[in-house]
C-alpha cells in the first residue's frame, strides 16, 4: 500500500493597490494571510496525581481534614473524603492536577468547562492501585508556569475524562462468540497483553496523530482484543503494531493501523488493518478491522 502526503496550502497572497503612484512610488509588498495555529490533541492513558503548589495550600488541606470527621480512615481516605465534600471545592482549585504516564509526570491538568472539576475530584481513589488508568482527551497547551508545583511539563485543558482500573476494562470487553466461556480466563490474559504492549510502546505520550489513534483503539475497539485471541489460538504472536498515513488522507488525518501476527512455527506473517480518522480532537473509526496486504 502506497503511502501519501497531502499538504494543505494557504490562500494566495493577497495584492494590495499601489498607492502614491504619483510621486513615483512603488507599490507595497505582498501582504501574507496570517497563519492560524492548528491545535494540538491529547489521547492519554495514565494516572492522575494530586500535587500542592505550595506550603500554604498543604496546611490549608491538613487544616481541613482536621477539622472532618474522618476518624479511622487512612490519609487517602481522609483525602478523598474532604475532596468530594462541596463545602471544600476552592481546595480543589488550587492543587496541581498531575497526569503521570508510565510513572513520569507528563502533563498537569485543567478542565475546560469549570463544572469538570468533578472529574478530577472523582479520580482520585481513596484505595489506589498500580493498575489504575485514567483516559484523558484535551487541547495540549503551553508549559506550565514555575509556580505550578514547579513542574516543567505541558498543560492539557481536558474536554473529556473517566477513571477505571486495569481489570474493569479488561472485564468490560466483550468476549467474542467463537470463544467459549471455559477459555474466557485466557482471552482476558490475551487481551491484557495487548493492552499493556500498546501502554509500553516507547515515549507514548498521546499527543502524536499515531499515539492518539492507538490509545483511542485501545479503550473503545475491543475488535483488536478479539483479533489477538483468534491469532494466539493459530499458535501466532503479535510482533508489530504500525502506524502510517492513510492512502484515504486527504485534507483529513486518516492513520493505517498495522497489526502484524507472525506463525511461531512457520514464520509466516499475517496482517490486519483498521483505519482511524484522527483529524479533530476525538479520534472515530474509519474502516474496521480486515486483512492487510502488502503492495
Amino acid at each position: 500500500m502506497e503511502e501519501t502526503e497531502s499538504t494543505v496550502q494557504l490562500g494566495s497572497a493577497v495584492q494590495p493597490e499601489s498607492s502614491d503612484l504619483e510621486g513615483g512610488g512603488q507599490s507595497s509588498a505582498p501582504v501574507q494571510p496570517p497563519a492560524v495555529a492548528t491545535p494540538s490533541f491529547v489521547y492519554a492513558l495514565g494516572q492522575i496525581q494530586l500535587r500542592f503548589p505550595n506550603l500554604s495550600v498543604e496546611k490549608e488541606f491538613a487544616q481541613v481534614i482536621g477539622r472532618a470527621a474522618v476518624s479511622g480512615r487512612t490519609d487517602r481516605e481522609a483525602l478523598r473524603a474532604v475532596l468530594s465534600d462541596r463545602a471544600n471545592r476552592y481546595l480543589a482549585r488550587q492543587v496541581c492536577w498531575v497526569f503521570a504516564i508510565e510513572g513520569l509526570e507528563t502533563y498537569l491538568l485543567t478542565p475546560r468547562d469549570p463544572a469538570d472539576l468533578d472529574l478530577l475530584v472523582d479520580a482520585v481513589r481513596a484505595r489506589p492501585e498500580p493498575t489504575d488508568l485514567d483516559v484523558v482527551i484535551g487541547v495540549l497547551g503551553p508549559f506550565a508556569p514555575p509556580e505550578a508545583c514547579g513542574l516543567a511539563v505541558r498543560l492539557v485543558a481536558f474536554d473529556q475524562l473517566y477513571s477505571f482500573d486495569r481489570a474493569a476494562l479488561l472485564g468490560a470487553i466483550p468476549r467474542p462468540d467463537s470463544i467459549p466461556q471455559k477459555e474466557d480466563k485466557q482471552f482476558r490474559a490475551t487481551a491484557a497483553e495487548v493492552l499493556d504492549r500498546i501502554l509500553q510502546l516507547a515515549d507514548n505520550s498521546g499527543a502524536t496523530d499515531e499515539h492518539r489513534a492507538l490509545n483511542y483503539l485501545a479503550v473503545r475497539y475491543p475488535a483488536i482484543y478479539a483479533l489477538a485471541a483468534s491469532a494466539q489460538a493459530d499458535n501466532k504472536s503479535l510482533t508489530a503494531v504500525d502506524v502510517r498515513p492513510s492512502r484515504l488522507s486527504g485534507v483529513r488525518a486518516v492513520l493505517d493501523v498495522i497489526f502484524s501476527y507472525t506463525h511461531r512455527q512457520t514464520d509466516v506473517i499475517q496482517k490486519h488493518l483498521v483505519r482511524v480518522d484522527v483529524t479533530e480532537e476525538f479520534p472515530f473509526l474509519v474502516t474496521k478491522l480486515s486483512p492487510y496486504y502488502d503492495h
